[in-house]
């Protein structure tokens, strides 16, 4: 089944973005209808984060959401297999793209999940001259894991650390100039993580974007990628100013909240079907039942 799903994908290339499209809606409206405790986790996670919508507007956002994590998920197809001039006819990078030009300036780049987080990754690795490195969590199917893995160091100079490789090789390709592409917005267990808020909700979070730019004393760059009708936009937003500060703790909540106001520019392309309030402080009891 999976050799036949991964055959299908390479086919799919070559559907023009309307038709992979549609197809990309017609499978979220399965996956909703056919995988109920994700849906349940979609939208106890809106509930949460956004109280004040009515009940229909979180049934909706959560169709919208699967919708888009379907079509992101097909959108993989030209992505990983198709050319680089297909890749730049759909994807628009947009911003100031000088600092992550400048590999004399270690720089780590804040990449929340978004459906189409493998998109900014590529284009950034195919379109900027300079080493890139990543944290890569490896996929418990092993031909799924090889096909992810291949994709996404297609173009570029491109480095995917699994997890266990530990930080201090992390740091070293940080210092030496490879910029970072993190994402640090999910519930990765209590391990070294803290509770800060996030949309008000105390939420497991590690602290790394804070430490790895204070140990790589590097300059943290946000980079937003949007699905949109004609493919997908790619937006490096200003470097942070004033960060890290040396507080982690602090860090972190800043980060989240700036995290928020991306969310709140396109809440249905965020990962909802994550379980992000998991894990919860002492005494506090679950949320996903």
């Amino acid at each position: 089944m999976t050799s036949l799903v991964l055959w299908l994908m390479r086919l799919l290339r070559w559907l023009p973005l309307p038709v992979l499209r549609a197809l990309g809606a017609a499978l979220g409206w399965l996956l909703y209808v056919s995988v109920p405790s994700r849906r349940r986790v979609a939208s106890t996670n809106l509930a949460l984060c956004f109280p004040q919508w009515s009940e229909t507007q979180r049934a909706q956002g959560v169709r919208d959401h699967f919708r888009m994590f379907a079509q992101a998920w097909l959108d993989r197809s030209w992505l990983w297999h198709g050319t680089p001039e297909l890749v730049r006819r759909r994807v628009r990078l947009r911003g100031d793209v000088s600092v992550l030009s400048n590999a004399q300036q270690p720089v780590v780049i804040f990449a929340p999940h978004f459906v189409g987080l493998d998109v900014g990754w590529t284009l950034l690795a195919l379109s900027v001259d300079r080493a890139f490195t990543t944290i890569y969590t490896q996929q418990s199917n092993e031909q799924v894991d090889r096909w992810v893995e291949r994709g996404r160091s297609r173009w570029g100079r491109v480095r995917l650390f699994r997890r266990e490789a530990g930080v201090k090789a992390i740091i070293s390709a940080l210092r030496d100039g490879e910029a970072l592409y993190l994402l640090p917005d999910m519930n990765f267990g209590l391990e070294d993580s803290v509770f800060v808020p996030f949309y008000g909700v105390p939420a497991a979070t590690v602290p790394s974007l804070s430490r790895f730019a204070q140990l790589g004393r590097a300059t943290v760059v946000p980079v937003v990628t949007r699905l949109t009708p004609e493919g997908y936009e790619v937006e490096v937003l200003p470097a942070w100013d004033n960060y890290p500060t040396g507080d982690a703790l602090a860090d972190t909540a800043t980060m989240n909240r700036r995290l928020e106001q991306m969310i709140d520019a396109m809440p249905s392309q965020y990962y909802w079907v994550h379980q992000r309030f998991k894990s919860r402080p002492p005494g506090e009891e679950g949320v996903y039942r």
